[in-house]
């Protein structure tokens, strides 16, 4: 504590467990306490049941300041929302990418918009309730802030992290990264929050209880395609040992894509849309009678044909290596960033909840590869792959 002077932090109170008890361990802390709401979506046209999330959640979020006797308010971000994610969804479906919202209401709103509201209010931090922590290192006499996963395995979510910089880390407090989720119930029970033996909200981050075909069929419009089916067999498939000329050839080759024609199999069935699917998808392609289950092993937006493979060994699904264009490649640690040319051992993941997987990075001039030592099921374009280091997320990346 400094001197008699309460250090002010501003709380993005949800209306769920984890930022209700974010705002009770940083009041015991000794900080003065600010709850703000965010509400990032009213368009009831696309939420699929009577109920409103919002409107439960912001009273629910009241509630629990009122307990804990903070001040409290609603900022309406709705607008910011629609345009810097809603839109961008819809752009990124049209081009047949698979978007990954959480991390970028992360980056764009959470700790972008809100967090400039908040510190307009004079606040020093801004707290959330991720489950992951924040180091601090000094180099070269400058502080360096560390994202790190979660203590509870089960939870972490240092990934919706991962297009944090140093300037927003700086400026953030995660109270709870140490705990693990029964102790956070725990407390919240103890000290009778209402949000206690509250469910985990599913769903994106801002639509509350929406199906994605039904909201993605506002803009993109329905378009009736084939569905082909290819052998596993096929020769695209079969290894070929290459001799390469050099190790830019090679990194070409390990990520490079199966291209697909019409001509490449049979057609199984019809789709509304190839927008609607992604990569790895396995429901909603209401195709029967094949032994094993098909899965979307790659899509084509232009000739609007969806391409399948029998059960989730299927060649088609895995990859290698992927690519990361070099506008999209962002260090959460800088200071760590490689240089054209250099290599890096870490750890990595494509998507949330994924077990860390070995990896090399190899930097050139056009951006970065990351080579895994096991190939990975459903790579997908549009979604984010971060690495490690232990565990620390150092840096991350648009897989394009």
């Amino acid at each position: 504590m400094e001197g008699i002077i309460m250090k002010k932090v501003v709380v993005g109170l949800s209306g769920g467990v984890d930022s209700s008890v974010t705002a009770y361990l940083l009041q015991q802390q000794g900080f003065e306490v600010i709850g703000l709401f965010m509400k990032n979506w009213h368009d009831d046209t696309v939420t699929i049941s009577d109920e409103c999330p919002w409107l439960d959640d912001s009273n629910d979020a009241m509630m629990v300041a009122e307990k804990l006797g903070i001040p409290f308010q609603t900022v309406d971000l709705s607008e910011q929302y629609k345009e810097r994610i809603v839109d961008y969804m819809f752009r990124e479906y049209e081009l047949g990418r698979t978007p990954n919202p959480d991390v970028l209401c992360n980056r764009e709103i959470k700790f972008d918009v809100f967090m400039k509201i908040a510190l307009s209010l004079g606040a020093d931090y801004v707290a959330t309730g991720h489950y992951c922590r924040k180091g601090a290192i000094e180099k070269d006499g400058e502080t360096m802030y560390q994202l790190l996963a979660g203590n509870d395995d089960n939870k972490d979510q240092s990934y919706f992290l991962c297009q944090l910089t140093q300037e927003q880390l700086a400026k953030t407090l995660f109270p709870i990264g140490e705990l693990q989720k029964p102790e956070v119930r725990r407390i919240a029970a103890e000290q009778n929050l209402i949000t206690a033996n509250k469910k985990d909200s599913q769903g994106l981050c801002f639509i509350g209880k929406v199906r994605l075909p039904e909201f993605l069929q506002q803009k993109l419009k329905t378009k009736e395609g084939e569905i082909v089916e290819i052998d596993s067999e096929k020769n695209i498939y079969s290894e070929t040992t290459a001799e390469f000329k050099s190790k830019a050839e090679e990194l070409l080759h390990l990520s490079k894509k199966y291209k697909y024609a019409l001509s490449d199999g049979k057609v199984v069935g019809k789709h509304q849309g190839a927008h609607y699917f992604t990569r790895g998808q396995r429901k909603g392609l209401a195709v029967g009678g094949t032994p094993e289950p098909l899965f979307v092993i790659a899509t084509d937006v232009d000739s609007n044909i969806i391409y399948t493979g029998q059960g989730n060994k299927h060649p088609g699904l895995y990859s290698k290596a992927l690519f990361v264009n070099s506008g999209e490649v962002h260090w959460v640690r800088p200071d760590l960033a490689i240089q054209p040319g250099e290599e890096m051992a870490v750890e990595a993941r494509i998507r949330y909840r994924q077990t860390l997987q070995e990896a090399m990075l190899y930097q050139t001039e056009n951006g970065l590869y990351i080579v895994f030592k096991e190939a990975q099921s459903a790579i997908t374009e549009g979604q984010f792959v971060a690495w490690y280091l232990k565990d620390e997320l150092i840096g991350s990346g648009v897989i394009s």
